[in-house]
């Protein structure tokens, strides 16, 4: 390496952290990996590389570092496996190896010894490496077999050596699959609602839909609908402040609920409270929640901040009545507080941290208003170490609030999960696992040693996003993360896949391979950047298992073939958008080329409603917002959106669904009607796609899109509500039809 050029150690440096040297865009052009990029991306994973002899450190080290430890931190078994190895890394004299025993011992989660044994005397090298002159063997011990589903710890010790050596590694037991509901198995196909949870308006909600809302809607679409599953968006904690903080995919944390869907009204702490009452029923009070259901859009500082400090007054009654004794000795004396300290046991160390953060940031701002983020905050609270747990011991009270208001969202949210389960819904919940968290939220601090900060992810260029997206998060640096055990991921699914029957998981690709951008480029000087996929996939399969929930992977926009496969093959759903389903020749894919492994919809949250499709509103706003090159570039895309709606109506002619008085000519249908939009579903639900969702935008004929990417404060993204009402719903005789012709075609769902 010592003779090589500063450019070669680069791509070689490169390749070995997965940063790939080339990637095809989805026009198929060819996109070179620039230095300057590889060099960005390398140092936002950790090294420092500034000259030749930094580059050839960093490959001796990458070279060297499953040497350096005695056992790898992660092995992956699959279920009824058999005759495997694991590998176990010893400094040895030459011959030595014979006379070592290594000894494993295997602890479950609840840290209990399952299983234990000896490998040697007597093992024999598989491979010999000499490291800074010392001789270092590699050696295969069995691995554990007959285990259950689930993590174990596995702790190695080799005996025969001065001082042993001892090495730990997570051991993941996982199945070949993902869960498979019998309904699946059986063949039978569902549909369902998709809905954004805070659009929902009603007369007795505080400016934004709730889960009490959400279970009016779960029990009307279950009983009177025949629905089998209700989508969402992501329930992620957000910060709730506008424009730059309401993004249910750029959230806080992904691992708690926003508490903005909490129903105060449900709290019996909060009828307790005097206080919270007094100023409940106060006229400006009462007034300023009128004025936020009457909005049109959802005031996310304004509900935040009146849900806030109704939740103080009913916590600080909850203490006062559910608890005796004084901090840090306070005794839980209710049902309700018992509850909630199981709650918080059951969480563990990672609510803990959460609402440790929050009380800390809280203080911070409260000391230094301009404070920017964590990142500034003083050296002892930068990373949750000894200082942050002496912090929290200190502040009990405090953080045992925001815990509780975790379990209240929580308990709520169950809540609807045992009503759908009640009306037999097979699915009940579909819920959204976002892609990343915010850098300088709550999940970013926890983590930080398995993120990169100096990067941020997205898209490389497309048909909607000419110059690529970048999302601003902070992408997951995939060696780190396999350092860790896969910690986050692990708690990531876990926390999600648990209150649904179903969830789909953002831009599954990044299991695979995720867009990285230098911090502060444009995404054109991004690249790819690779995932260990097999051990990602078999975590996701676990935790699907262990909760019984559905898997939908949205595998949108630059997917290669091999991505998909790999998703088949573990029983991931594929997401099938309605406007993308071509054949090579631009045609409306026929309803029996969808396949049976997926979950197919209209459109999405980043695309136009049918309604705004058809009269291509959001043609109108990206003119109004300087989107286009030029006058030339939006007549092209005008005129291939009337080509795309010539082919739709193509397509339901050969299904024989244009509704009475359409042909294919598009001057016969100007508009997208309740009778064209019930076709189009009528259309999606003849597809073998085993669940088929209907957007309630579109049943209501709402124009507007939820998100047009690309924007932050010059579009309302993320604050629309419906038009109607949650109780009209149920009278509202576009969704009853809607419901009637998909519950006619998919009769078993």
């Amino acid at each position: 390496m010592q003779d090589q050029t500063e450019q070669a150690l680069l791509a070689q440096l490169a390749e070995r952290a997965g940063i790939a040297k080339d990637y095809y865009d989805i026009a198929g052009t060819l996109h070179h990996t620039s230095d300057d990029t590889r060099r960005a991306i390398l140092t936002a994973m950790g090294y420092a590389i500034d000259s030749a002899a930094s580059l050839t450190q960093a490959l001796r080290e990458w070279d060297e570092a499953p040497w350096q430890r005695p056992c790898d931190p992660v092995r992956i078994l699959r279920d009824g496996e058999t005759e495997l190895s694991v590998s176990c890394y010893l400094a040895l004299e030459d011959g030595k190896e014979g006379s070592v025993a290594v000894e494993w011992q295997i602890r479950d989660e609840a840290n209990a010894v399952v299983q234990e044994g000896q490998a040697g005397p007597g093992l024999s090298a598989t491979e010999i490496r000499f490291l800074n002159g010392r001789r270092h063997v590699r050696v295969e011990i069995p691995a554990p077999c007959g285990l259950s589903l689930g993590y174990y710890t596995m702790a190695v010790r080799a005996e025969g050596l001065v001082g042993g050596i001892v090495g730990t590694m997570r051991v993941i037991v996982a199945p070949h699959q993902c869960y498979a509901p019998p309904w699946l198995e059986a063949n039978q196909r569902m549909w369902g609602l998709a809905l954004q949870l805070y659009s929902l308006s009603s007369d007795r909600n505080w400016g934004c839909g709730d889960f009490t809302d959400l279970g009016r809607i779960v029990e009307w679409a279950g009983k009177e609908l025949a629905a089998r599953v209700i989508g969402l968006n992501p329930l992620h904690a957000l910060r709730n402040t506008s424009p730059y903080h309401i993004s249910p995919y750029a959230p806080y944390s992904r691992l708690y609920l926003n508490e903005l869907y909490i129903d105060l009204e449900r709290l019996p702490e909060f009828y307790g409270s005097e206080e919270a009452q007094q100023q409940f029923r106060a006229p400006e009070f009462q007034a300023k929640l009128q004025a936020l259901r009457e909005s049109r859009q959802v005031d996310y500082d304004a509900v935040q901040t009146a849900k806030r400090m109704m939740l103080e007054l009913a916590y600080r009654r909850f203490l006062t009545e559910s608890y005796s004794g004084e901090e840090p000795n306070l005794q839980p004396k209710t049902s309700r507080a018992r509850l909630l300290e199981q709650f918080i046991q059951s969480e563990g160390t990672s609510l803990e941290l959460y609402a440790t953060f929050q009380a800390l940031e809280e203080e911070r701002r409260l000391i230094q208003p301009k404070s920017a983020t964590w990142h500034d905050w003083p050296n002892q609270f930068l990373t949750p170490g000894q200082p942050v747990r002496e912090y929290a011991k200190r502040h009990r009270t405090r953080i045992r609030f925001f815990e509780y208001i975790q379990w209240v969202a929580s308990e709520q949210l169950n809540e609807i999960r045992r009503t759908a389960d009640q009306l037999g819904m097979p699915i009940g919940l579909y819920q959204d696992l976002a892609l990343g968290a915010e850098r300088n939220g709550a999940e970013a601090w926890i983590y930080q040693s398995v993120l990169a900060f100096k990067a941020d992810c997205g898209a490389p260029p497309d048909a909607f996003a000419p110059k690529g997206q970048n999302w601003g998060l902070p992408p997951m640096n995939p060696h780190a993360l396999r350092a860790s055990g896969y910690e986050l991921m692990i708690q990531l699914l876990r926390n999600n896949f648990r209150s649904g029957g179903a969830i789909r998981l953002d831009h599954v690709m990044a299991f695979f391979r995720l867009f990285w951008i230098p911090r502060g480029r444009p995404a054109s000087e991004g690249t790819y950047v690779q995932y260990p996929f097999e051990d990602l996939l078999a975590i996701v399969a676990l935790e699907s298992v262990r909760s019984k929930t559905l898997v939908i992977g949205e595998d949108l926009g630059t997917v290669p073939d091999w991505v998909r496969e790999q998703l088949a093959k573990v029983r991931v759903l594929s997401y099938r958008v309605f406007y993308f389903e071509r054949s090579s020749d631009g045609a409306m894919k026929s309803p029996g080329d969808y396949p049976v492994q997926s979950l197919a919809v209209a459109t999405t949250h980043d695309l136009p409603t049918l309604t705004g499709f058809w009269s291509g509103e959001d043609l109108h706003v990206r003119a109004k917002l300087g989107a286009f090159i030029d006058d030339a570039a939006q007549r092209q895309a005008w005129e291939e959106r009337q080509r795309d709606k010539a082919s739709i109506l193509r397509a339901l002619q050969r299904e024989h669904l244009l509704p009475h008085g359409v042909t294919e000519d598009l001057a016969t249908a100007p508009a997208m009607t309740t009778d064209l939009c019930q076709a189009i579903h009528v259309y999606l639900a003849r597809t073998p796609s085993c669940i088929v969702l209907a957007n309630v935008e579109d049943g209501l004929s709402e124009l507007s899109q939820t998100n047009l990417p690309g924007t932050i404060d010059s579009h309302p993204n993320w604050t629309r509500k419906y038009a109607v009402h949650v109780d009209e719903m149920a009278c509202d005789e576009r969704l009853r039809q809607l419901g009637a012709v998909l519950r006619s075609t998919r009769p078993l769902g």
